[in-house]
């Protein structure tokens, strides 16, 4: 069941004091790391007390800032790749870290993000009347996370209080046991407020991690038919990943050196969008695709797949941006070649996808996590995990 409704109209209910803890695996610049970030400032800012446990390792440093009062404890088993035997002791050090750790944070309630990360903390608080939210980043129809955890997911999701995804298409994906717990919650767009405009230099722009679900060796091999018919236009891919080498290795097969930059990860949150003139999504599959929203209320004209799911959400094809059918690169070649070629249909696209993209500002998004903090905290018990509980 969709309970945002009308709701974000209301007034923030008063949630001050609450005591909310969030695990998310890692504090990078992704975005579910993002929405983390406001979340957590937000309801910092109206007086919870907030507490993050990431499984990073001690020394790591977040991407965004957060407010000082903010805790964040981090329980330094990073997600890595390693045998079925090792890989089964760091589940279960991580697991037995977490359910610690949140046994020492107290939480009326915990956040959780990610399929795997939320898997640990329905684990770790089993026998516990802790209320726990999970939250689905992704596209739980496609995204690869295997057998074992998906039989995991299955078994634990009805569990949970609550699961927050950011589509309706993801959380039909589930069976009316968890959708009737559901909340859909959208991505908000944030802009860096300090963001200057340095456009002018005719670079279409991709921003992602680089792997395989991005599909950035799709766009690779489209812009490669149009080059040649735009030699004014760069293409800048921003983002890192396991599939860095592959890539290069394809940009230097389709000729493409000196057309395409690589440059890695911002130095800043949001840098990419003061030198973008226009914006690409190439994605296989999203969970929502943060990146396309922020390219729309930055005014750039933007051309997506139509993948499951958001694009379809933010995008109404030919007014706001253009979408072609996902994963078909010739389609993709010819949406990118014909907004290259017409300033008029960049200039037209891009303010209408700033008006659109007011729809999601972070003021009303928010008062949606607000009503679901809210719900937990008046329909649920909270009591802690006891102390005389052992965990590794």
């Amino acid at each position: 069941m969709d309970k945002r409704s009308d709701s974000r109209a209301l007034a923030s209910p008063q949630i001050a004091g609450a005591r909310i803890t969030i695990v998310v695996p890692a504090l990078g610049a992704g975005g579910t790391e993002h929405i983390v970030n406001l979340v957590a400032n937000h309801w910092n800012s109206t007086g919870c007390a907030v507490t993050l446990i990431t499984l990073e390792r001690p020394d790591a440093q977040p991407y965004y800032d957060f407010d000082p009062k903010i805790e964040i404890v981090r329980l330094g088993v990073p997600p890595r790749k390693a045998s079925k035997l090792r890989s089964s002791l760091l589940v279960l050090q991580r697991l037995g870290r977490l359910r610690s750790a949140i046994r020492r944070t107290r939480p009326d309630f915990v956040l959780s993000f990610l399929t795997r990360t939320n898997v640990l903390t329905l684990l770790a608080t089993i026998g516990s009347a802790i209320p726990v939210v999970v939250s689905e980043r992704n596209n739980p129809a496609l995204q690869p996370f295997g057998l074992f955890w998906r039989r995991l997911q299955t078994s634990l999701y009805p569990r949970a209080f609550g699961l927050v995804t950011m589509t309706q298409g993801a959380l039909d994906y589930f069976p009316p046991s968890i959708r009737k717990k559901g909340w859909v919650i959208a991505n908000p767009v944030d802009l860096p407020r300090d963001w200057r405009n340095r456009r002018g230099k005719n670079i279409l722009t991709a921003v992602g991690r680089l792997t395989p679900q991005k599909g950035f060796d799709l766009l690779l091999e489209a812009f490669a038919r149009i080059a040649g018919a735009h030699p004014a236009w760069r293409l800048v891919i921003w983002g890192e990943g396991d599939e860095r080498r592959s890539l290069e290795t394809l940009r230097e097969t389709l000729g493409l050196q000196k057309r395409v930059d690589m440059p890695g990860v911002t130095e800043r949150p949001g840098l990419w969008i003061e030198t973008a003139d226009a914006f690409v999504l190439s994605s296989r599959y999203e969970g929502w695709g943060i990146v396309l929203l922020e390219a729309m209320a930055a005014g750039l004209p933007v051309v997506s797949f139509e993948c499951e799911w958001g694009p379809r959400a933010m995008i109404t094809h030919e007014s706001d941006g253009i979408l072609v059918p996902k994963e078909d690169v010739e389609a993709l070649a010819k949406a990118l070649d014909r907004m290259l070629s017409d300033r008029n249909l960049r200039e037209r696209l891009g303010a209408r996808a700033a008006a659109s993209a007011q729809r999601y500002m972070p003021e009303q998004i928010l008062a949606d996590w607000d009503m679901l903090a809210a719900r937990v905290l008046t329909q649920s018990s909270k009591t802690p995990l006891q102390t005389s509980d052992s965990a590794g």
